[in-house]
């Protein structure tokens, strides 16, 4: 592990609602470096999906300031905001956000049609990513032919396609049963040791247990941010 991936400093966003404003994260400064593995918890309202939301460029800070593997993104217009996702960010969503009637190769490669990589090079890169999350003999199957875990893994997969300085989790086992979100998670836990940074958001304890590093945010805040030695989880969910 080397380096600050991400800085925040004095990370706010309000919201107008009507004549009302509402505060969902109040003035947050921390770093995650490169390499780490790290969980985000909170109840609902706390301000971990707006902290996330932030992280993956989906939107503006009220105040303060983030930067990304050393560039400052939080001042960047929306457009420059949507280069910067495409080009250094993956994202893994609790429902998969597959295309339905689109081969797990073609649902892993399409993030690279806005690329310049020629069509032969970005199958070869989305074979790679598949073989990467054990899905090598699964490559011409359709969502509906694959199991949660499985369209998980094409999700995992089409996160790492662009070889993104950062993977953002949402909930990745939210819709899974326990058995398979260990798989994912110790799938993550992996990802991981092979130089991957994660950023996961989470309710559920023990999937936040898999990760090397535990933030919990309340009321917009961060209350505790503390190393997780015992990182390794599987058999707590078994």
């Amino acid at each position: 592990m080397s380096g600050t991936l991400i800085r925040v400093e004095g990370l706010t966003k309000e919201y107008r609602m009507g004549s009302n404003v509402v505060p969902a994260l109040r003035g947050v400064s921390l770093d995650i470096a490169t390499g780490e593995f790290v969980a985000v918890m909170g109840p609902s309202g706390s301000g971990k999906s707006t902290f996330m939301n932030l992280l993956g460029c989906l939107d503006h800070p009220s105040e303060g300031r983030y930067w990304l593997g050393g560039q400052e993104v939080s001042q960047l217009s929306s457009d420059e905001l949507a280069r910067v996702r495409n080009r250094k960010l993956g994202f893994v969503f609790q429902h998969f956000n597959l295309l339905a009637r689109t081969s797990a190769l073609d649902n892993v490669a399409l993030p690279l049609l806005y690329s310049e990589m020629p069509p032969s090079e970005r199958r070869q890169h989305a074979e790679q990513r598949l073989a990467q999350v054990g899905l090598a003999e699964r490559m011409d199957h359709h969502p509906a032919q694959l199991s949660g875990g499985q369209q998980q893994r094409v999700a995992i997969a089409r996160a790492l396609v662009n070889d993104p300085q950062l993977v953002l989790a949402d909930e990745p086992t939210g819709a899974l049963d326990s058995r398979t979100s260990v798989e994912i998670m110790a799938l993550l836990q992996q990802l991981n040791r092979e130089g991957i940074t994660i950023v996961l958001v989470t309710h559920e304890h023990d999937v936040a247990h898999f990760a090397g590093r535990i933030i919990s945010f309340r009321d917009g805040k961060v209350i505790e941010d503390k190393p997780n030695v015992a990182n390794d989880a599987a058999a707590q969910l078994t």
